[in-house]
């Protein structure tokens, strides 16, 4: 017998669809545990415990429901269970995989996070498909870790690192790993490993509290990005993301408004550092990215940018000294380094 704690927040598998409108509900997340006892003929074998600290679209999800997400998770006493399933929506997905990644970074049990593309009553949705992916990685493995189990239309069942998941495709219910390294493929009840580590080097284990700063600022580039235009009251760092070649706009051309150059001596002038993210470290670079670094700009090297904006939220909200930051944006806690 299996014991595993089920932790509903809401999302599109928690929702039903009424007159147009897609809302969560307050029994379709049971219904999940129904439909999965209908499809695991197995089902006798599992013990499910339930609780539900959310009950939101992950369109609006904040910060701070992290916070009490972790509270709920944590007075459940986690320790007794052989896994965690925590139901999530798909649009801030990656971003919950990587809070709870680097939370838990010592945790002794997988946690994994699963979602549904549809409401579970449309034809199409991957939900309970999901969920027993989930089941049964909890069943056959004792793998500690954060892990999203996720099927794309018409494609096999994938296992994703929580740190390595990437925010879903434009236009688009697909989930990828970075650089389209999932860790696991699920088929058959059988799961086979596709991407095993590179560096076998033992992850750091820190421990945190759940505080995520809320003087941090994500700007992201587009051809025409007006820097005068943000308030930096109030912020202790910015992240910029990156291009996908590693590369912001460093010239002057159209004007200094235009330039992160320019915008990372403004920031240095307030005392806020810059980080730039994602970018691959390898022996060349653009001049560009050249130019950012020699200004001042930190590399978040070899990290998606979902990975390095949660982690900066827990960098400047558990420490306060810059080496203690830097050590903490350096070490490899939860398998974020590429």
């Amino acid at each position: 017998m299996k014991n595993i704690l089920v932790v509903f927040t809401g999302g599109t598998i928690g929702s039903v669809a009424t007159d147009g409108t897609i809302n969560t509900s307050d029994t379709t997340s049971f219904k999940l545990i129904q439909l999965f006892q209908q499809h695991y003929e197995c089902h006798r074998q599992i013990h499910f415990d339930t609780i539900q600290p959310l009950q939101i679209l992950s369109e609006n999800l904040a910060p701070p429901a992290w916070k009490t997400m972790i509270a709920a998770i944590e007075a459940a006493r986690p320790d007794q269970y052989d896994g965690i399933i925590i139901t999530h929506g798909t649009d801030t997905l990656a971003y919950t995989a990587c809070a709870l990644s680097f939370y838990f970074n010592a945790a002794k049990i997988p946690m994994l996070l699963v979602s549904s593309n549809y409401p579970l009553d449309h034809p199409k949705a991957n939900g309970v498909e999901n969920f027993i992916c989930a089941v049964e990685f909890i069943q056959q493995f004792k793998k500690p870790g954060v892990f999203v189990p996720y099927r794309n239309q018409q494609q096999i069942t994938q296992l994703h690192q929580g740190t390595r998941l990437a925010c879903s495709l434009q236009l688009s219910g697909d989930f990828f790993s970075v650089q389209g390294k999932s860790c696991m493929q699920f088929e058959n009840r059988q799961f086979s490993l596709l991407n095993p580590p590179a560096n076998q080097t033992p992850t750091q284990h820190i421990p945190l509290t759940a505080d995520f700063s809320e003087r941090i600022l994500m700007v992201k580039p587009y051809p025409g990005l007006d820097y005068t235009r943000f308030n930096l009251d109030n912020v202790d760092a910015v992240l910029h993301d990156l291009y996908h070649s590693g590369t912001a706009c460093a010239s002057l051309q159209w004007g200094e408004n235009h330039s992160l150059i320019e915008f990372i001596n403004r920031c240095k002038n307030l005392g806020i550092a810059v980080y730039l993210a994602p970018a691959i470290k390898s022996t060349d670079a653009y001049q560009s990215t050249q130019a950012l670094i020699g200004q001042g700009a930190e590399i978040v090297w070899n990290m998606s940018i979902e990975a390095a904006y949660v982690k900066l939220l827990l960098a400047y909200g558990n420490f306060h000294d810059t080496q203690d930051i830097t050590d903490f944006m350096t070490a490899d806690i939860a398998g974020e380094h590429l």
